[in-house]
């Protein structure tokens, strides 16, 4: 049983309620499976936080996703509550500690911490800018300014941002690109 939740775990890190209910549907008994849990927490294989960590900055980086979905996504791997708020709380402060970067290499040294906190963005701004220059091209294309917001507006709340965020930053995206060029 062992083996069953290592091969589980070779491709990509997962959370202790997704391994245990893995092995449950596998067949396995309960108690053996709560051993399994607590030998490969032991060796360090299984840590919640450092899932939920990894996830969130695995989602940041390849497939920005807003504070809400983040939260759904890590709640559905079976993360507990107070957890997921620690490492949502930490992506918020690590958005303002590295001034929109995307990883601590990536750290304005020169950052004011004075600054106004109304002009530092939040992470969920840094998500959301990130993945609207994702997807430049396409929305480049639109002609009609006001559509072109609307749909930047759209995939941003697709993708978990909330209305304000959402709002904000596809205003300023389509306000800052003006009309298309092509």
């Amino acid at each position: 049983m062992l083996d069953a939740a290592l091969r589980f775990l070779e491709v990509r890190q997962r959370s202790i309620a997704e391994v245990s209910r893995r092995l449950t549907r596998a067949g396995y008994r309960e108690d053996l499976v709560a051993g399994a849990i607590d030998r490969l927490t032991e060796l360090g294989m299984l840590d919640d936080e450092a899932f939920a960590r990894a996830w969130v900055e695995s989602r940041d980086r390849a497939h920005p996703r807003g504070e809400h979905a983040l939260m759904l996504e890590l709640r559905q791997k079976g993360v507990e509550a107070p957890l997921i708020a620690e490492v949502l709380r930490a992506r918020r402060e690590a958005a303002v500690r590295w001034d929109g970067g995307s990883s601590p290499a990536n750290a304005n040294p020169d950052a004011d911490p004075d600054a106004d906190p109304d002009t530092v963005p939040t992470a969920d701004e840094v998500a959301a800018r990130r993945l609207l220059a994702r997807h430049a091209a396409a929305l480049g294309r639109i002609g009609d300014p006001r559509a072109r917001r609307q749909r930047a507006y759209a995939l941003l709340a697709r993708n978990g941002f909330g209305p304000d965020i959402a709002g904000d930053v596809a205003r300023e995206v389509v306000d800052e690109n003006g009309p298309p060029n092509g």
